[in-house]
């Protein structure tokens, strides 16, 4: 296989990884506190060739990151939808250590305790966050710094981190949620950050810039796969050529 060959097929292999993140990001373009995949590769080709009908084969280099931006907050009036303002996460209890999110669509389990939708324990500053029994839902008003109240009781402070230049190591965790896989790194108490109750944050997909990218990344699959045909058709006339 030419050197040209090897090169189309890996850039046919980071294409078709591009087209399924462009794809899982518009899956999710509804899912509370999602925050897309990105890649730059495909436009850097893109620019760099002037487009897919000038494609000359190059090799690719994939590389994604997540986007962490800010979702637009949409109000539910819900007491225990919680949005964050600001960079940083929740904090949620698993078997496997801690994992953390931007969604904050959260309840109560059969002891009281507040725990995200997959049901593991919402942190707090000191420890899972247990709603009395005597506390109905209604009751319960969230501080702009996390603390829960009711009746002029205190209840807990959720527990709200962030990981400033480390966020790009983050690793996705399912349901939503990051785990930092790098156990040198601890996340530190979130600065600035405001929590919105009744609110949740929505997902920064922004369906039409992954639409125009899907094109985009179709043009290119197409280009690559025209150098291939083309080439073959070279090769199988070479050997008519040379067998006749």
């Amino acid at each position: 296989m030419t050197e040209a060959m090897t090169q189309v097929g890996s850039s046919i292999d980071s294409l078709t990884k591009e087209l399924e993140i462009i794809t899982h990001n518009l899956a999710n373009a509804s899912t509370v506190g999602f925050k897309r995949r990105c890649n730059a590769f495909s436009k850097a080709l893109d620019a760099q060739q002037g487009g897919a009908e000038t494609y000359s084969p190059g090799e690719i280099d994939l590389k994604s990151a997540f986007d962490f931006s800010q979702g637009n907050l949409v109000q539910t009036d819900r007491t225990l939808d919680f949005a964050l303002l600001g960079k940083g996460f929740f904090v949620v209890e698993t078997a496997g250590g801690p994992l953390y999110t931007r969604n904050g669509a959260f309840q109560t389990n059969q002891n009281g305790q507040i725990v995200d939708l997959a049901g593991n324990p919402v942190a707090g500053e000191s420890g899972p966050i247990t709603v009395p029994a005597n506390v109905g839902l209604l009751d319960i008003q969230v501080t702009a710094d996390g603390r829960l109240v009711a009746n002029g009781t205190n209840i807990g402070k959720l527990k709200i981190v962030g990981f400033k230049d480390n966020e790009s190591k983050l690793a996705p965790a399912g349901n939503n949620c990051f785990a930092m896989p790098d156990k040198d790194i601890q996340p530190e108490p979130a600065e600035n950050v405001i929590i919105k109750q009744g609110s949740q944050e929505a997902s920064n997909v922004k369906t039409i810039d992954e639409l125009v990218d899907m094109i985009m990344v179709t043009r290119l699959y197409e280009a690559n796969m025209r150098y291939v045909a083309a080439q073959r058709e070279n090769s199988s006339s070479l050997t008519s050529v040379a067998m006749g």
